[in-house]
Formats: structure tokens, C-alpha cells, sequence
């Protein structure tokens, strides 16, 4: 940071002026490993401590980290869908074949992740190492967790999100909320990969406390929890989320060998619907809720289908589920903030 820019805010914010003050090599490792024995370590562990003694301030070198581990891994995943959809061998697997997307709705969806990125997540990831030690939670420290706690921890996280987001995402489809926040994401009916965050900046705070409140939730009972298991979380979390909206379903997919596991086969069908399967990781909620009823007809009647005739009775389905989904739009649209409940979750009718 320049001088001028550090002068102003010693003299206006100081608070946020210490937060840019940098220690040297020295200093830092003898304030943060002064009686630890790096050498005893491992490779990660050691890489760890060195990346923070270099940066010489760990609220900054936690942001960074931070920030720039959502963008690599965010856009890593999402790109390489982009060029599966390109390559016309895979759509044999897409699941909804009669719909494509533009160059300029991919370059709108950019444009958007990226505003919000910058704009609303960045300023509170670089918040995100203060809040982290103010629960407890270990940033700089080593060593790391054991892999078998870490696994432990990550699965709570998941079930926690699910739970988290299945009602969050309910709640985000009341009439005034939908119209005014909700409604930018269900622009595709038919997802891509890079939309997974393709959101108003306040759904993407509200849906983002599924998945920083389980790690922050934890830190209240036990004082376990590393930096480093959260980053895992959200790699996979990320992972999950632009995976639900690529588009396709392969026969590798998870879903296939966890049951439970809701998947781009789930997720889809709810952009395409509007009114069912309202979960991200799981299905039981929206099984045990009857929330994905629409879901299973649709499916049974595809598996109903004669091999000769399902590519007809599939774009029958699609447009069926898609008339049906503009129609339990529109009634939430028009019907104000009661409508919602004026529809039912199972056919899409009203009642």
C-alpha cells in the first residue's frame, strides 16, 4: 500500500491502518512460531508457516488466501463446463438438449459473478481472519488437524448447509423476496456451471451463511476447527454448487453411486420448474417435505417411455415442466407476498 494511502487511513481509520501493517520475516515468525518447531513438521505445515511469515501480517495474508482460493477454484470448475458444452459429444448427456446458451449470456454471467465478487464478498473475506479468531478458530497455527477430525468436521458442514439452504432457498421464493432478489438467478431455466453465483448480492450473503455459519456454529462447542478444514469445505462446497447448475447428468456422476446425493439431475429440474427441489447436497428434505413430487412424476414418466420414443416423450416432459414453472412464476409475481402458499409444491397448481 503507498504511503499516501497509509497516511490517510493512520489519520482517519486507524484501526483499519493496523490491519495493513507488516511485520519482517523475524518478527513474524518469532510473534506467531516463536515456540513452535518448524522443522518437525511436514512439507504442507511448513509451506503454511512460511507463506504467513513471508506475508508478514496474517489478517492480510488470510484474505488474500482467501480470496483468491473462491476465485481459482470458482472459476476452475465453471470454465471446464463451459468447454464440455462446446464439445457436441457431450450432450448426449445434457439434460435439457433443446436449450443453449449464448456468448452473451456467458459474458452477462461473468460480468455479474465478478461485480459481486469484488464488490460484496471481497470486503468481507478480508473480514474473515478476525472473525475466525474471534471464534476461535485456528488460522496461522500448526500443525493441521487430523484427517480423520477434518472429515468429521466437513460432513457436519455439509449436513448443516443443506439444512440451512433448503429453507433459505424455500424462503427466497415468498413473493416479495423472489421478485426482488431471487428472481436474477432463475434467469436460467436451463443452469450453466457459471451461474452457480449468478445472484443479487443479497441472496448471495444470505445463501453464503449455509456455508461459513456450520464452521462458525462449531467453533462455539469445540476449539478443533483449522482455517484449513474450512478451505476444504468450501473447495468441495464450490464444487457442489457449480456442478448442480452444469447442465449435465453422466452416467460417473455421484448421484449414481450415493442415492441421497442431489446433483445437476436435481438441481436442474428446479430451475427449469420453479416450484420443486429446493435442496443443494441431499435430497431428504425435499423428500421428506414432498417438495420434489413434481420431480419423481417427472421421472417416472420418462422411465415409463419407450427407448424409441423418449427423446419425444423427454421434450414433451421438458416443455411440460417448463410452461408449468412459467405459470407458478407468474402467479408468485402477481400474487404478492401470500401467493406462494396459493401454490401447490407437488403440481405446480393453483389451488
Amino acid at each position: 500500500m503507498s504511503a499516501v494511502a497509509m497516511d490517510f487511513l493512520q489519520k482517519y481509520a486507524p484501526v483499519v491502518a493496523d490491519q495493513f501493517v507488516s511485520m519482517n520475516a523475524t518478527q513474524t515468525q518469532n510473534t506467531l512460531y516463536g515456540d513452535v518447531n518448524l522443522e518437525a513438521l511436514n512439507w504442507l505445515e511448513r509451506t503454511w508457516a512460511s507463506y504467513y511469515i513471508w506475508m508478514g501480517n496474517p489478517v492480510l495474508a488470510t484474505g488474500v488466501m482467501s480470496f483468491l482460493l473462491h476465485e481459482i477454484v470458482y472459476f476452475g470448475r465453471a470454465i471446464p463446463w463451459l468447454i464440455i458444452d462446446a464439445i457436441p459429444y457431450f450432450h448426449q448427456w445434457k439434460i435439457q438438449p433443446d436449450k443453449h446458451i449464448s456468448k452473451e449470456q456467458i459474458w452477462k454471467c461473468t460480468k455479474v459473478v465478478l461485480l459481486t465478487h469484488f464488490t460484496c464478498e471481497l470486503p468481507l473475506i478480508y473480514a474473515f481472519h478476525p472473525i475466525c479468531c474471534y471464534f476461535g478458530m485456528a488460522t496461522y497455527e500448526v500443525p493441521f488437524s487430523s484427517i480423520g477430525l477434518m472429515a468429521a468436521q466437513i460432513a457436519f458442514f455439509f449436513v448443516f448447509e443443506d439444512m440451512f439452504h433448503y429453507w433459505a432457498h424455500r424462503g427466497l421464493h415468498y413473493g416479495p423476496f423472489y421478485k426482488n432478489i431471487h428472481k436474477l438467478h432463475h434467469e436460467f431455466s436451463a443452469p450453466i456451471g457459471l451461474a452457480a453465483e449468478y445472484a443479487h448480492p443479497l441472496e448471495v450473503l444470505i445463501l453464503a451463511q449455509g456455508t461459513i455459519s456450520g464452521p462458525f456454529l462449531y467453533c462455539l462447542f469445540r476449539k478443533d476447527l483449522h482455517i484449513l478444514t474450512v478451505y476444504i469445505w468450501i473447495t468441495l462446497r464450490l464444487w457442489q454448487a457449480v456442478d448442480a447448475h452444469s447442465g449435465y447428468d453422466f452416467p460417473w456422476s455421484l448421484r449414481h453411486f450415493i442415492p441421497f446425493w442431489a446433483g445437476a439431475d436435481h438441481h436442474d429440474y428446479h430451475h427449469m420448474a420453479f416450484t420443486n427441489c429446493f435442496s443443494t447436497s441431499f435430497r431428504w428434505w425435499d423428500f421428506s417435505l414432498g417438495t420434489d413430487a413434481k420431480y419423481h412424476a417427472y421421472k417416472k414418466r420418462l422411465a415409463a417411455a419407450k427407448a424409441n420414443q423418449r427423446a419425444k416423450i423427454e421434450a414433451e416432459e421438458h416443455e411440460r415442466a417448463t410452461q408449468e414453472g412459467l405459470e407458478a412464476e407468474r402467479l408468485v409475481l402477481m400474487g404478492g407476498p401470500n401467493n406462494i402458499e396459493k401454490i401447490k409444491i407437488g403440481t405446480g397448481k393453483k389451488q
